[in-house]
Protein backbone atom coordinates (compact mmCIF):
# COMPACT_ATOMS: atom_id res chain seq x y z
CA UNK A 1 0.00 0.00 0.00
CA UNK A 2 1.54 3.29 -0.83
CA UNK A 3 2.38 6.09 1.51
CA UNK A 4 1.83 9.57 2.08
CA UNK A 5 3.14 11.89 4.60
CA UNK A 6 1.18 14.67 5.15
CA UNK A 7 2.03 17.73 8.19
CA UNK A 8 5.44 15.78 9.25
CA UNK A 9 3.48 11.89 10.02
CA UNK A 10 2.98 9.39 7.30
CA UNK A 11 -0.18 7.91 6.23
CA UNK A 12 -1.60 5.22 3.86
CA UNK A 13 -3.66 6.63 0.65
CA UNK A 14 -6.42 5.17 1.70
CA UNK A 15 -6.53 7.45 4.63
CA UNK A 16 -5.85 10.43 2.42
CA UNK A 17 -4.45 13.60 4.73
CA UNK A 18 -5.97 17.88 4.20
CA UNK A 19 -3.55 18.67 1.71
CA UNK A 20 -4.13 16.16 -0.31
CA UNK A 21 -7.39 14.10 -1.45
CA UNK A 22 -6.31 11.14 -3.56
CA UNK A 23 -8.86 9.03 -5.59
CA UNK A 24 -8.46 5.39 -5.09
CA UNK A 25 -11.38 4.34 -7.13
CA UNK A 26 -9.82 5.25 -11.22
CA UNK A 27 -12.19 5.26 -13.81
CA UNK A 28 -15.32 6.13 -12.12
CA UNK A 29 -17.86 2.47 -11.97
CA UNK A 30 -20.49 4.76 -13.48
CA UNK A 31 -19.24 5.41 -17.06
CA UNK A 32 -20.20 2.93 -19.41
CA UNK A 33 -17.85 -0.09 -20.50
CA UNK A 34 -17.82 1.15 -23.54
CA UNK A 35 -16.66 4.97 -22.92
CA UNK A 36 -13.56 6.07 -21.46
CA UNK A 37 -13.72 8.29 -18.68
CA UNK A 38 -13.39 11.93 -19.63
CA UNK A 39 -10.14 12.07 -17.10
CA UNK A 40 -8.14 9.48 -19.25
CA UNK A 41 -9.37 10.15 -22.56
CA UNK A 42 -6.11 11.33 -24.89
CA UNK A 43 -5.70 13.46 -27.85
CA UNK A 44 -6.68 11.52 -31.02
CA UNK A 45 -4.73 10.46 -33.61
CA UNK A 46 -4.15 13.41 -36.21
CA UNK A 47 -6.08 16.06 -33.82
CA UNK A 48 -3.64 18.67 -34.58
CA UNK A 49 0.45 19.20 -33.95
CA UNK A 50 0.22 17.40 -30.15
CA UNK A 51 -0.81 14.15 -31.87
CA UNK A 52 2.56 14.65 -33.98
CA UNK A 53 4.99 11.82 -32.96
CA UNK A 54 4.66 9.83 -29.65
CA UNK A 55 1.16 11.94 -29.42
CA UNK A 56 -0.34 13.43 -26.32
CA UNK A 57 -1.91 11.16 -23.38
CA UNK A 58 -1.23 12.62 -20.83
CA UNK A 59 -1.94 11.00 -17.25
CA UNK A 60 -4.41 7.96 -18.76
CA UNK A 61 -1.99 5.68 -17.62
CA UNK A 62 -1.82 6.64 -14.37
CA UNK A 63 -2.61 3.53 -10.95
CA UNK A 64 -4.84 4.49 -8.57
CA UNK A 65 -2.46 5.79 -6.40
CA UNK A 66 -2.00 8.68 -8.42
CA UNK A 67 -5.69 9.73 -9.38
CA UNK A 68 -6.10 12.73 -6.94
CA UNK A 69 -9.38 15.03 -6.88
CA UNK A 70 -8.42 18.61 -5.55
CA UNK A 71 -10.62 21.56 -3.99
CA UNK A 72 -7.90 23.87 -3.15
CA UNK A 73 -4.84 25.29 -3.89
CA UNK A 74 -2.76 23.66 -1.45
CA UNK A 75 -4.15 20.53 -2.03
CA UNK A 76 -3.57 21.18 -6.11
CA UNK A 77 0.22 21.80 -5.58
CA UNK A 78 0.81 19.11 -3.57
CA UNK A 79 -0.70 16.77 -6.09
CA UNK A 80 1.60 18.48 -8.81
CA UNK A 81 4.66 17.44 -6.63
CA UNK A 82 3.35 13.80 -5.35
CA UNK A 83 4.54 10.62 -7.33
CA UNK A 84 8.24 12.18 -9.61
CA UNK A 85 7.01 12.16 -12.89
CA UNK A 86 4.60 8.96 -12.90
CA UNK A 87 1.56 9.38 -15.00
CA UNK A 88 -1.37 11.24 -12.98
CA UNK A 89 -4.48 12.85 -12.98
CA UNK A 90 -5.91 15.71 -11.35
CA UNK A 91 -9.75 16.01 -10.99
CA UNK A 92 -10.95 19.69 -9.71
CA UNK A 93 -13.53 20.21 -7.70
CA UNK A 94 -15.28 23.47 -7.81
CA UNK A 95 -12.97 26.77 -8.36
CA UNK A 96 -9.78 26.81 -6.58
CA UNK A 97 -8.58 30.62 -5.08
CA UNK A 98 -5.05 30.47 -6.05
CA UNK A 99 -4.62 34.75 -4.75
CA UNK A 100 -5.26 33.53 -1.28
CA UNK A 101 -6.00 36.71 1.19
CA UNK A 102 -5.34 39.03 -2.06
CA UNK A 103 -2.38 41.29 -2.79
CA UNK A 104 -1.79 43.12 0.80
CA UNK A 105 -0.65 39.47 1.63
CA UNK A 106 2.45 39.57 -1.11
CA UNK A 107 3.83 42.92 -0.23
CA UNK A 108 7.15 42.96 1.35
CA UNK A 109 7.43 45.27 5.00
CA UNK A 110 8.50 48.79 3.34
CA UNK A 111 6.64 48.50 -0.30
CA UNK A 112 4.64 51.64 -0.54
CA UNK A 113 2.74 52.17 -3.90
CA UNK A 114 2.23 56.03 -3.29
CA UNK A 115 6.02 56.01 -3.27
CA UNK A 116 6.44 54.70 -6.01
CA UNK A 117 4.36 57.23 -7.86
CA UNK A 118 5.85 59.46 -6.33
CA UNK A 119 9.82 58.65 -7.16
CA UNK A 120 8.85 57.32 -10.78
CA UNK A 121 6.66 60.03 -11.99
CA UNK A 122 8.32 61.06 -15.57
CA UNK A 123 7.88 64.75 -14.48
CA UNK A 124 10.78 63.53 -11.58
CA UNK A 125 12.33 60.56 -12.71
CA UNK A 126 11.88 61.22 -17.03
CA UNK A 127 11.44 58.91 -19.90
CA UNK A 128 14.79 57.85 -20.90
CA UNK A 129 15.86 55.68 -18.29
CA UNK A 130 14.64 52.12 -17.22
CA UNK A 131 14.82 51.20 -13.46
CA UNK A 132 16.65 47.93 -13.71
CA UNK A 133 19.51 49.55 -11.50
CA UNK A 134 17.25 50.68 -8.61
CA UNK A 135 18.72 49.17 -5.18
CA UNK A 136 16.84 46.66 -3.15
CA UNK A 137 15.60 49.29 -0.78
CA UNK A 138 14.13 51.73 -3.33
CA UNK A 139 10.64 51.58 -4.15
CA UNK A 140 11.32 49.32 -7.54
CA UNK A 141 13.51 47.07 -5.50
CA UNK A 142 10.54 46.41 -2.73
CA UNK A 143 8.33 46.20 -6.23
CA UNK A 144 10.44 42.99 -6.92
CA UNK A 145 10.69 41.44 -3.55
CA UNK A 146 6.65 41.70 -3.48
CA UNK A 147 5.88 40.66 -6.67
CA UNK A 148 8.59 37.77 -6.29
CA UNK A 149 6.70 36.52 -3.14
CA UNK A 150 3.47 36.86 -5.53
CA UNK A 151 5.17 34.64 -8.16
CA UNK A 152 6.08 31.80 -5.87
CA UNK A 153 2.55 31.52 -4.42
CA UNK A 154 0.61 32.01 -7.53
CA UNK A 155 2.61 29.64 -10.17
CA UNK A 156 2.20 25.69 -10.07
CA UNK A 157 4.45 23.80 -11.71
CA UNK A 158 2.93 21.16 -14.32
CA UNK A 159 5.22 17.69 -14.35
CA UNK A 160 5.34 15.30 -17.55
CA UNK A 161 2.43 12.91 -18.18
CA UNK A 162 -0.17 14.85 -16.55
CA UNK A 163 -3.83 15.52 -17.00
CA UNK A 164 -5.31 18.17 -15.46
CA UNK A 165 -9.68 17.57 -15.78
CA UNK A 166 -12.18 19.64 -14.62
CA UNK A 167 -15.20 17.81 -13.18
CA UNK A 168 -18.59 19.34 -13.77
CA UNK A 169 -19.51 22.67 -14.86
CA UNK A 170 -18.10 24.92 -12.47
CA UNK A 171 -14.29 23.48 -11.85
CA UNK A 172 -11.15 25.93 -12.96
CA UNK A 173 -9.00 28.06 -11.56
CA UNK A 174 -8.82 32.35 -10.23
CA UNK A 175 -5.95 34.17 -10.09
CA UNK A 176 -3.62 30.70 -10.88
CA UNK A 177 -0.75 30.87 -13.34
CA UNK A 178 0.13 27.14 -14.72
CA UNK A 179 3.19 26.70 -15.63
CA UNK A 180 4.29 23.60 -18.44
CA UNK A 181 7.68 24.03 -18.07
CA UNK A 182 10.10 21.78 -19.98
CA UNK A 183 8.31 18.77 -20.16
CA UNK A 184 6.62 16.44 -22.17
CA UNK A 185 2.62 15.30 -22.41
CA UNK A 186 0.06 17.37 -20.34
CA UNK A 187 -3.39 17.47 -21.13
CA UNK A 188 -5.95 20.41 -19.59
CA UNK A 189 -9.40 19.90 -19.92
CA UNK A 190 -12.61 21.37 -18.57
CA UNK A 191 -11.00 24.16 -16.83
CA UNK A 192 -12.38 28.06 -16.61
CA UNK A 193 -8.77 30.11 -15.95
CA UNK A 194 -10.32 34.08 -13.97
CA UNK A 195 -6.85 35.49 -15.10
CA UNK A 196 -4.03 35.89 -12.52
CA UNK A 197 -4.42 39.61 -11.55
CA UNK A 198 -0.95 41.20 -11.14
CA UNK A 199 -0.60 43.22 -7.87
CA UNK A 200 2.98 44.83 -8.52
CA UNK A 201 3.06 45.63 -12.53
CA UNK A 202 6.25 47.71 -13.13
CA UNK A 203 6.59 51.13 -15.02
CA UNK A 204 9.01 51.28 -17.77
CA UNK A 205 9.61 54.67 -18.64
CA UNK A 206 11.15 53.54 -22.37
CA UNK A 207 8.63 51.22 -23.62
CA UNK A 208 7.60 53.51 -25.87
CA UNK A 209 7.36 57.19 -26.00
CA UNK A 210 5.05 57.68 -23.13
CA UNK A 211 6.52 54.54 -21.22
CA UNK A 212 4.23 51.50 -20.26
CA UNK A 213 3.45 49.35 -17.28
CA UNK A 214 3.67 45.85 -17.65
CA UNK A 215 2.53 42.77 -15.83
CA UNK A 216 3.28 39.32 -15.56
CA UNK A 217 1.15 36.19 -15.25
CA UNK A 218 -0.09 34.33 -18.11
CA UNK A 219 -2.87 31.83 -16.75
CA UNK A 220 -1.45 28.90 -18.80
CA UNK A 221 2.37 29.40 -20.23
CA UNK A 222 3.87 26.86 -21.80
CA UNK A 223 7.73 27.16 -21.39
CA UNK A 224 9.98 24.62 -23.60
CA UNK A 225 7.10 22.13 -23.45
CA UNK A 226 6.33 19.69 -25.62
CA UNK A 227 3.08 17.87 -26.59
CA UNK A 228 0.58 19.89 -24.93
CA UNK A 229 -3.60 19.84 -25.38
CA UNK A 230 -5.62 22.83 -24.38
CA UNK A 231 -9.44 22.02 -24.65
CA UNK A 232 -12.55 22.55 -23.61
CA UNK A 233 -11.38 25.45 -20.89
CA UNK A 234 -12.37 28.92 -20.94
CA UNK A 235 -10.06 31.84 -20.58
CA UNK A 236 -11.23 35.40 -19.37
CA UNK A 237 -10.63 38.31 -17.00
CA UNK A 238 -13.77 37.41 -14.74
CA UNK A 239 -14.27 40.24 -12.30
CA UNK A 240 -11.28 42.28 -13.20
CA UNK A 241 -11.55 43.16 -17.17
CA UNK A 242 -9.26 46.19 -18.35
CA UNK A 243 -12.04 48.69 -18.39
CA UNK A 244 -12.12 48.39 -14.07
CA UNK A 245 -8.23 49.24 -14.01
CA UNK A 246 -6.58 52.71 -12.85
CA UNK A 247 -4.84 55.10 -15.35
CA UNK A 248 -1.05 56.64 -14.14
CA UNK A 249 1.15 58.50 -15.68
CA UNK A 250 -1.20 58.59 -18.48
CA UNK A 251 -1.25 54.52 -19.01
CA UNK A 252 -3.36 52.31 -18.12
CA UNK A 253 -2.06 50.66 -14.87
CA UNK A 254 -2.21 46.97 -16.57
CA UNK A 255 -2.39 44.23 -14.49
CA UNK A 256 -3.04 41.07 -17.15
CA UNK A 257 -0.44 39.59 -19.30
CA UNK A 258 -1.34 36.77 -21.60
CA UNK A 259 -4.39 34.12 -21.28
CA UNK A 260 -2.10 31.31 -22.85
CA UNK A 261 1.27 32.05 -24.30
CA UNK A 262 3.57 29.70 -26.07
CA UNK A 263 7.51 30.08 -26.06
CA UNK A 264 11.31 29.19 -25.77
CA UNK A 265 11.04 26.39 -28.01
CA UNK A 266 7.84 24.34 -27.06
CA UNK A 267 6.32 21.97 -29.69
CA UNK A 268 3.31 20.02 -30.50
CA UNK A 269 0.56 21.71 -29.20
CA UNK A 270 -3.63 21.54 -30.34
CA UNK A 271 -5.83 23.94 -28.36
CA UNK A 272 -9.54 22.68 -28.82
CA UNK A 273 -12.38 23.84 -28.52
CA UNK A 274 -11.96 26.50 -25.88
CA UNK A 275 -13.29 29.80 -25.54
CA UNK A 276 -10.77 33.24 -25.13
CA UNK A 277 -12.67 36.86 -24.11
CA UNK A 278 -12.55 39.60 -22.72
CA UNK A 279 -8.70 40.28 -22.91
CA UNK A 280 -6.08 42.17 -24.36
CA UNK A 281 -2.64 40.28 -25.07
CA UNK A 282 -4.32 36.94 -25.26
CA UNK A 283 -2.30 34.61 -26.92
CA UNK A 284 1.27 35.02 -27.86
CA UNK A 285 3.29 32.41 -29.73
CA UNK A 286 7.34 32.89 -29.51
CA UNK A 287 8.32 36.44 -27.29
CA UNK A 288 10.49 38.11 -29.16
CA UNK A 289 12.51 38.79 -32.57
CA UNK A 290 16.05 38.55 -31.19
CA UNK A 291 18.72 36.12 -32.43
CA UNK A 292 18.84 34.38 -29.32
CA UNK A 293 14.98 33.87 -29.40
CA UNK A 294 15.33 32.91 -32.77
CA UNK A 295 18.19 30.36 -31.98
CA UNK A 296 15.66 28.28 -29.99
CA UNK A 297 12.15 28.95 -31.51
CA UNK A 298 13.40 28.33 -35.03
CA UNK A 299 11.68 25.09 -36.25
CA UNK A 300 9.69 24.78 -33.11
CA UNK A 301 6.26 26.29 -32.23
CA UNK A 302 3.97 24.25 -34.34
CA UNK A 303 0.61 24.46 -32.90
CA UNK A 304 -3.15 24.08 -33.83
CA UNK A 305 -6.02 26.05 -33.04
CA UNK A 306 -9.42 24.24 -34.02
CA UNK A 307 -12.66 24.87 -32.77
CA UNK A 308 -12.30 27.73 -30.67
CA UNK A 309 -14.16 30.57 -30.04
CA UNK A 310 -12.10 33.92 -29.69
CA UNK A 311 -14.79 36.93 -28.18
CA UNK A 312 -13.86 40.41 -27.36
CA UNK A 313 -10.21 40.54 -27.29
CA UNK A 314 -8.17 43.10 -28.31
CA UNK A 315 -5.09 41.48 -29.90
CA UNK A 316 -2.88 38.30 -30.69
CA UNK A 317 -5.14 35.31 -31.09
CA UNK A 318 -2.55 34.82 -31.64
CA UNK A 319 0.40 36.61 -32.47
CA UNK A 320 3.10 34.32 -34.66
CA UNK A 321 6.59 34.49 -34.70
CA UNK A 322 8.68 31.38 -35.88
CA UNK A 323 5.88 29.25 -35.53
CA UNK A 324 4.31 27.07 -38.00
CA UNK A 325 0.48 27.32 -36.75
CA UNK A 326 -2.46 25.90 -37.88
CA UNK A 327 -5.78 27.99 -36.92
CA UNK A 328 -8.88 26.33 -38.58
CA UNK A 329 -12.43 26.32 -37.59
CA UNK A 330 -12.66 28.87 -35.38
CA UNK A 331 -14.92 31.68 -34.27
CA UNK A 332 -13.53 35.09 -33.68
CA UNK A 333 -16.39 38.10 -32.51
CA UNK A 334 -14.88 41.41 -32.47
CA UNK A 335 -15.69 43.84 -29.82
CA UNK A 336 -14.69 47.45 -28.50
CA UNK A 337 -10.89 48.10 -28.35
CA UNK A 338 -10.61 45.47 -31.44
CA UNK A 339 -6.92 45.82 -32.69
CA UNK A 340 -6.48 42.45 -34.99
CA UNK A 341 -6.81 38.96 -34.69
CA UNK A 342 -4.03 37.41 -36.19
CA UNK A 343 -0.29 39.00 -35.60
CA UNK A 344 2.04 38.18 -38.26
CA UNK A 345 5.34 38.09 -36.90
CA UNK A 346 9.14 37.07 -37.58
CA UNK A 347 9.36 34.20 -40.01
CA UNK A 348 5.72 32.84 -38.87
CA UNK A 349 4.01 30.27 -41.64
CA UNK A 350 0.22 30.61 -40.17
CA UNK A 351 -2.48 28.74 -42.09
CA UNK A 352 -5.89 29.86 -41.22
CA UNK A 353 -8.89 28.33 -42.83
CA UNK A 354 -12.61 27.44 -42.90
CA UNK A 355 -12.68 30.56 -39.89
CA UNK A 356 -15.78 32.24 -39.35
CA UNK A 357 -15.26 36.44 -38.18
CA UNK A 358 -18.13 38.56 -36.58
CA UNK A 359 -17.16 42.28 -36.66
CA UNK A 360 -19.31 45.33 -35.58
CA UNK A 361 -20.11 48.02 -37.77
CA UNK A 362 -17.17 50.38 -38.44
CA UNK A 363 -14.55 47.45 -38.10
CA UNK A 364 -13.03 46.59 -41.27
CA UNK A 365 -11.93 43.36 -42.79
CA UNK A 366 -8.34 44.33 -43.22
CA UNK A 367 -8.12 44.66 -39.27
CA UNK A 368 -8.52 40.94 -38.82
CA UNK A 369 -4.80 40.07 -40.06
CA UNK A 370 -1.45 42.55 -38.31
CA UNK A 371 1.38 42.61 -39.98
CA UNK A 372 4.48 43.09 -37.89
CA UNK A 373 7.32 41.26 -39.89
CA UNK A 374 7.73 39.98 -43.83
CA UNK A 375 6.31 36.43 -43.63
CA UNK A 376 3.93 34.55 -45.94
CA UNK A 377 0.47 32.75 -44.63
CA UNK A 378 -2.06 30.86 -46.42
CA UNK A 379 -5.81 32.40 -45.60
CA UNK A 380 -8.08 30.53 -47.48
CA UNK A 381 -11.91 29.71 -47.21
CA UNK A 382 -12.45 32.89 -44.65
CA UNK A 383 -15.91 34.68 -43.69
CA UNK A 384 -16.70 37.84 -42.52
CA UNK A 385 -19.90 37.89 -41.31
CA UNK A 386 -21.02 35.43 -43.36
CA UNK A 387 -19.62 36.45 -46.65
CA UNK A 388 -16.69 34.73 -48.44
CA UNK A 389 -13.05 37.04 -47.82
CA UNK A 390 -10.11 36.93 -49.02
CA UNK A 391 -8.08 37.96 -45.75
CA UNK A 392 -5.02 38.73 -46.98
CA UNK A 393 -6.90 41.00 -50.31
CA UNK A 394 -8.90 42.63 -48.09
CA UNK A 395 -6.16 43.88 -45.37
CA UNK A 396 -3.40 44.98 -48.44
CA UNK A 397 -6.67 47.09 -49.74
CA UNK A 398 -7.43 48.66 -46.63
CA UNK A 399 -4.23 48.41 -44.66
CA UNK A 400 -1.55 50.93 -46.69
CA UNK A 401 2.28 50.65 -46.03
CA UNK A 402 1.24 46.72 -44.59
CA UNK A 403 1.44 44.43 -47.59
CA UNK A 404 1.46 40.26 -47.16
CA UNK A 405 2.28 37.54 -48.98
CA UNK A 406 0.63 34.44 -49.70
CA UNK A 407 1.93 30.93 -48.98
CA UNK A 408 2.50 29.46 -45.68
CA UNK A 409 4.51 27.27 -47.59
CA UNK A 410 3.23 24.12 -45.81
CA UNK A 411 -0.50 21.91 -45.89
CA UNK A 412 -1.73 20.87 -42.76
CA UNK A 413 -2.65 17.19 -42.57
CA UNK A 414 -3.42 16.06 -39.03
CA UNK A 415 -6.71 17.34 -38.76
CA UNK A 416 -9.47 15.12 -37.82
CA UNK A 417 -12.72 17.05 -39.21
CA UNK A 418 -13.21 20.24 -40.79
CA UNK A 419 -16.37 21.87 -40.46
CA UNK A 420 -17.74 24.62 -43.39
CA UNK A 421 -16.82 27.87 -42.18
CA UNK A 422 -20.56 29.42 -42.27
CA UNK A 423 -21.36 26.14 -39.97
CA UNK A 424 -18.61 27.38 -37.73
CA UNK A 425 -20.39 29.75 -35.26
CA UNK A 426 -23.60 28.02 -34.84
CA UNK A 427 -21.00 24.67 -34.10
CA UNK A 428 -18.28 26.49 -31.76
CA UNK A 429 -20.75 29.46 -29.74
CA UNK A 430 -22.37 26.14 -28.12
CA UNK A 431 -20.03 23.60 -27.53
CA UNK A 432 -16.64 25.13 -27.00
CA UNK A 433 -15.26 26.00 -23.29
CA UNK A 434 -15.59 24.92 -19.91
CA UNK A 435 -18.40 22.47 -18.53
CA UNK A 436 -19.19 20.15 -21.57
CA UNK A 437 -17.00 17.29 -20.85
CA UNK A 438 -19.04 14.77 -19.03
Amino acid sequence: MRTHKCHGRVITALVGCTALVLSVTGTAAAQPAHRTATDRQVLPAKDGWAAYGSGTTGGAAADAAHVYTVSTWDQFKAALADGGSAPRIIRVKGTIDADGPGCDSFAVPGYDFAAYLKTYDPAVWGRGKNLDGEPDDSPEGLRRASEARQDASIKAYVPANTTIVGIGEDAGFKGASLQIKGVDNVIVRNLSFESPLDCFPQWDPTDTADGNWNSEYDSVDVYGGTHVWMDHNTFTDGDHPDSTLPSYYGRIYQQHDGEMDIVKGSDYVTASWNVFEDHDKTILIGNSDSAATAAVDRGHLKVTFHHNLFSNLVERAPRVRFGQVDSYDNHFVAGDGYGYSYGIGMESRLVAEHNAFTLPDGVEAGLILKKWKEAPLTADDNYVNGALTDLIAVHNAQVPGEILQSGAGWTPALRTRTDPAKAVPGIVDHRAGAGHLR
